[in-house]
Formats: C-alpha cells, structure tokens, sequence
C-alpha cells in the first residue's frame, strides 16, 4: 500500500488484503472503540468491553486535557487536533534540539555507555523527555543522520511523537521504560563482538527497535486484551497482539514524519520489516524458542556475524536482554524497577476483580508479593537468557549484569525470608515445551 500525501492523515490507499495498510486506517478506531464497548462481531454484551485503556490508571474523571484528547480520537485525526490544540500550552515543553542538551543533562549523556547510568535521575533532568533526547544523541553520535541523511527535524518530531505514544500513566510501561532499553541496547551494541560487526543500518534498527519496542502499550497484557474481545485481539488473531501492535504504530509514525521517505521505497519496506521483526522478538512467549535457538547456535559455535541473518538474530537477543535487564542493573535502579512493573500487574489485577474476570496470574496482590514475583521472574526467565547471552559475549559488562542479577536475587531472597514467606512454586517458562505460552508472565 501507499500513502498519498495529499490525503488527510490516515487517509491510505490499500488493498483490502493488506493488513497494515488496514491497521494503520483503523488503529484510532480501536481506542475510540474500546471506550464505548465496540464489539467488532456486534454480539458482544460484557461490561468490561467498554474500559478505555487509555485511561485505566486514572482515579477520576475530570475535564480532558489536550493531550488526553489527542489520546482519545482517531489515529488519522490524530494530526488534524494536534493543530487545533497547538494553542494549549504543554506541561513538558520540548526545546529544539541544543537547549536539551545543557548542564547535568549534558554531563550525563556523556557517561550514556555505563551500565550503572541512572534513566530516572536523566529524566528528571530532561523534563520528562529521557527518551527523545536520549535517542536523538546516541543516533547522532553514531553519526547516522549524516550517513543516513535523516532530516534533523523529522527525526525530532519522529521522537517527540514515539515519547508523546508512551502512556505517561502506566507505571512500568511508559517512556522512561524505553529510554531505559535504548540506553541497554547501546551498551550492547558496543561489546566487541557487536561492535566490528554491526553495519550502519543494523545500529540504526536497533536503536530505533528499542526506542518502539512498547509503543503505545496500554498498561496490560494480552490475555486481558484476548478475554475482553479487545479489537487488537481479534485483528492479530491472538497472537503476538502487543508486539504486532507496537511495530504497526512505529511504522505508521515513520510514514508520518516521513522520516525514511527520501529512501527508495524498497529500502524504506525492508526497514520497516526489519524494525518489526526485532519488535517482535520481544514477545515473552516465545522466550523458549528464541532461548533454544540461541543456545543451540552457540553450542555448535556456528555464529558468524558476518552473514546478515546471524547479525539480525543477535540484535534480536540483545534487544530482548535489553528489554528485560532490570534485574541486571544495580540493586537502587532494579528495585525502582520491580516496584513500578508490580505496581502495574496488581493494577491490572484490580481491573480483572472490578470487572468480574479472571484475575491473571501474579497479577493477585492479595497472593502474590513483590519480592516472590521478582524470583520467580530471575530464575525462569532472565538467568537462562543472560547466562547465554554471558557465553556469546563473555565481557566484563556481561559478568557485572550476572554479577547484579545474583546480588539482587538474594537481597530480594532475604525480603522473602523477612516476609515469613516462602517462594511459592512457579513454571513460567515450561522447560518441556518451547512454544507454549507464558500465561504466567503478564508482561
């Protein structure tokens, strides 16, 4: 499919067939539609289908701001009402480019490469806007915009809107969460082995896959969207529903800004398809497949990141070590981390309780703790990962993150110990059965 210009936003010409193309028309109406319990068969008659995700972590009902509004219409519309709101003064006001890039901030980004570098202190530093002018540095220190020709204000208003897409109200989910990543990543991309390499465009999709990776992430997980009859459910047919999701809005922001439209047009599609791919990756469920690809890849040493196919499944790895290395950082930034990430299960477990549904594993305040979930989340998910992640790139970086991720486990052991309680039993990722999904890990 093809955008014509001329047209309003959103107004994309398309083959019926074409499901991007369809998702991209159709994307605003979801969040329309779910707020007034849009059923796409029309048979449904749940009261749950008319929460509106936008707005699940809101305590009460107030007059909609300007920004929530954008929120709340259409993705097409979505241009049209930023210019009729231009008047209203934001609470986060972005100055172009230099301006951000002064004082504490400034002397911060210059340590962007370690892995103790603190994303809550940056965004507070930052006003806010960690992930725009975070990204926005690490791309131009590479010096991709030169060697990519990126218009400078394209790539900024591409950022600004990716950033504007977080849901400042979810507690985990949000911008900082993706600034956090894309600092992860870069941290990746310049181990060694990554780093002689990588080419040009593979650091350019990996920054770019980390900064997207939870685009618009409604602050819930796919069994809630699948048993509420959400749209996206349906229109992804259950599957990989929030990563698909995230990878359509990225690409139908890059559209907008026109950020790679000077690009041949094949280019600008393999790009696309690639950023989906990395995005895609992230989606927990797979995590046996990827693990057991991975590993057995390094036990037959058969890894040449000379072949394009083997550097795309590293970026894989690394971006879905990135995305779930909170356990890996330093006890004061982990913890902030497990914090907020419960703070959002038991929310949405709240939701399940006030609607009469299932409530979702771990997501039970009333049975599950903090510190129990944290371990249960290290063991299954994130030591597996990173103990062969330490085997493909065995650096100093990699023994500091299992070096925090041991010392973070027994201090959240000893938590448990204080609690009186003892780790419950849990399989969050069956051993026996590579593609069975983590219904466990609402993430």
């Amino acid at each position: 499919f093809y955008s014509n210009p001329n047209l309003a936003r959103g107004a994309i010409s398309y083959d019926s067939s074409d499901q991007t193309a369809l998702y991209i028309r159709m994307l605003g109406d979801v969040r329309v539609r779910s707020r007034v319990g849009f059923d796409p068969e029309g048979k449904g008659s749940y009261s749950y289908l008319c929460i509106d995700f936008r707005t699940l972590h809101c305590d009460s009902a107030g007059p909609v701001s300007g920004r929530r509004l954008r929120r709340l219409l259409s993705f097409q519309r979505y241009l049209h009402s930023s210019r009729l709101l231009r008047g209203t003064p934001h609470l986060n006001p972005l100055h172009i480019l230099d301006e951000d890039y002064t004082g504490q901030a400034k002397c911060m980004l210059e340590r962007v490469a370690t892995w103790n570098f603190d994303i809550f202190l940056y965004d507070r530093l930052t006003n806010g806007n960690s992930l725009v002018t975070l990204t926005f540095h690490l791309l131009n220190q590479y010096g991709l915009l030169e060697l990519f020709q990126l218009d400078m204000v394209k790539l900024w208003r591409f950022l600004v809107m990716v950033q504007e897409d977080y849901h400042s109200l979810n507690p985990y989910h949000n911008a900082v969460h993706a600034a956090d990543v894309t600092q992860a990543m870069y941290c990746y991309l310049r181990e060694p082995k990554l780093a002689k390499s990588l080419t040009s465009c593979d650091i350019l999709l990996g920054l770019l896959a980390a900064a997207t990776h939870d685009l618009d992430h409604p602050g819930v997980n796919q069994p809630f969207l699948i048993k509420t009859n959400h749209y996206l459910a349906k229109l992804y047919r259950n599957s990989s529903v929030l990563e698909n999701h995230h990878w359509r809005s990225a690409v139908g922001l890059l559209r907008e800004t026109s950020l790679f439209s000077h690009l041949p047009a094949e280019d600008g599609l393999k790009m696309e398809h690639q950023l989906g791919s990395l995005i895609l990756a992230t989606d927990i469920s797979r995590q046996n497949e990827y693990l057991g690809k991975f590993r057995t890849h390094l036990d037959q040493d058969d890894l040449y990141l000379s072949n394009a196919s083997h550097r795309h499944f590293i970026l894989q790895m690394a971006l879905k070590c990135a995305d779930i290395c909170n356990p890996c950082r330093p006890w004061e930034l982990s913890k902030q981390w497990s914090e907020k990430v419960t703070e959002e299960f038991f929310h949405q477990g709240d939701i399940e309780k006030k609607h009469r549904l299932e409530v979702s594993p771990l997501c039970d305040s009333q049975s599950n703790s903090m510190a129990n979930i944290q371990i249960g989340f290290m063991t299954y998910v994130v030591e597996p990962l990173f103990a062969e992640w330490g085997r493909f790139s065995d650096t100093r970086l990699s023994q500091t993150m299992l070096g925090h991720l041991g010392l973070n486990k027994a201090s959240w052991g000893g938590l448990v110990q204080q609690e009186g309680s003892s780790s419950p039993e849990v399989n969050l990722l069956p051993e026996d059965n590579v593609t069975s999904p983590v219904l466990l890990l609402p993430l």
